[in-house]
């Protein structure tokens, strides 16, 4: 019997800075950013913090309050121009 591997996820927002650098963001986790230049690079990095940060919540009781507190998960409503 083979063992079944639970999988997670996590709505990621991404954006592109000025310098050129895509930074990523998961609301779910507070303080769970990072960047990179390129997408690949990217989502490779924030797989790495998103383990990161919940390996944390297994054992820093400080966290898990703030992910209780903090955390939430977007809902896409769009994006607008607004001209001033």
């Amino acid at each position: 019997m083979s063992k079944r591997i639970l999988q997670q996820q996590f709505k990621v927002l991404i954006e592109r800075d000025e310098d050129g650098f895509l930074v990523a963001s998961v609301p779910a986790l507070p303080g769970c950013h990072t960047q990179a230049k390129t997408l690949p690079d990217l989502i490779k990095r924030v797989r790495d913090a998103i383990r990161l940060c919940l390996e944390v919540s297994k054992t820093n009781r400080k966290y898990r309050s703030r992910l209780q507190r903090f955390a939430y998960e977007p809902t896409f409503v769009g994006m607008e121009m607004v001209t001033i």
